[in-house]
C-alpha cells in the first residue's frame, strides 16, 4: 500500500518511463546512495556508509542484469559496472571516499552518455514521426 502522494508519483513516474528513462532513473539513485556513503566515511558514520554503497550496488547489480549480451558494447558495460561494484565493495570495506568517488565519476559520466543518447532517439523518433 502506497502510503505518501510522493510514493503514488515515484510509482506512476517509474510506471510511465520510457526504457531510456529508466535507465536514468537507476543510475541517479546509484549516484545519490553513492554519495550518501561518501557523507558517512567523512562522517565516520559507517551505517550509513554500509547502507548507502550497499544500496548503489543493488542498483549497479540491476544495471548489469539487464544487459542485453547479444550487443557487443553491453560487454564493456558489464565489464565497467563490474569494476564501479568493485570500487564500492573496497570503498565500503576500507572506509575509502577516493574509491567511491572513483566509482561515482564512471556512473556520472554514464549517466551524461544514457542522457544524450535518449534525446538524441527521441529527436530521431520525432523526426520519423514527422
Amino acid at each position: 500500500m502506497l502510503k505518501s502522494p510522493y510514493e503514488k508519483y515515484r510509482q506512476s513516474s517509474v510506471q510511465t518511463s520510457t526504457p531510456a528513462q529508466l535507465v536514468i532513473m537507476l543510475y541517479d539513485g546509484a549516484i545519490r546512495f553513492i554519495r550518501a556513503g561518501m557523507d558517512g566515511i567523512s562522517k565516520q558514520d559507517y551505517e550509513k556508509t554500509n547502507l548507502n554503497l550497499g544500496k548503489a550496488q543493488t542498483i549497479i547489480s540491476e544495471l548489469m542484469s539487464t544487459l542485453d549480451h547479444s550487443i557487443e558494447i553491453s560487454k564493456n558495460l558489464f565489464s565497467l559496472y563490474e569494476y564501479a561494484n568493485h570500487l564500492l565493495i573496497e570503498a565500503n570495506i576500507h572506509k575509502s571516499g577516493e574509491k567511491a568517488e572513483e566509482a561515482l565519476g564512471y556512473l556520472i559520466e554514464l549517466r551524461e552518455t544514457w542522457l544524450q543518447a535518449s534525446k538524441l532517439a527521441a529527436g530521431q523518433t520525432e523526426i520519423a514521426n514527422g
